[in-house]
């Protein structure tokens, strides 16, 4: 699952999925993801949004959310198989006062250092995306589905 773990840790970006009264609404979102096991954050996926943002608003109305994050695309590989993978998930906004806050909050400084500055703005919020299921698309006809479990474990070796 090479493949897997150079694709989420080398694109900072993601569609992210939200859902409002049943209707689904897309959006982009640069993302961290917390691989270190010692962290309580571990094995979940760090976004840093505006509570001004409509995706933000659907998070909090209803947590259930998609994260999809695709290489980037070239002209030696066809778009049918152009590696991806569909993380579903449950979101949930991180207490300021926590320390899952600070240890999520580094890790997000640390992939994307030009945002700490956005962590002083009041209506800015980190959420834990808790991964439920995954889809990986390798390549063509190189698809498979994972657990939890087997998402985390394929992004830690």
């Amino acid at each position: 699952m090479t493949t897997l773990r150079t694709l989420i840790t080398t694109q900072p970006l993601a569609a992210l999925g939200t859902v409002q009264g049943g209707e689904p609404f897309v959006s982009m979102v640069p993302f961290a993801f917390i691989s270190n096991a010692a962290l309580p954050n571990s094995g979940k996926l760090i976004i840093h949004v505006s509570t001004l943002a409509t995706h933000t608003k659907h998070m909090l109305e209803n947590s259930r959310v998609s994260l999809m994050v695709m290489a980037a695309p070239s002209p030696d590989v066809s778009a049918q198989a152009t590696p991806r993978a569909s993380i579903q998930g449950v979101a949930l906004q991180l207490d300021k006062a926590s320390s899952e806050y600070e240890e999520a909050k580094a890790v997000y400084i640390e992939r994307f250092p030009q945002s700490s500055d956005l962590f002083g703005f009041a209506d800015f919020s980190l959420f834990a995306i808790a991964p439920s299921s995954a889809r990986f698309v390798a390549g063509f006809a190189q698809a498979k589905t994972l657990s939890a479990e087997d998402f985390c474990a394929a992004l830690s070796n």
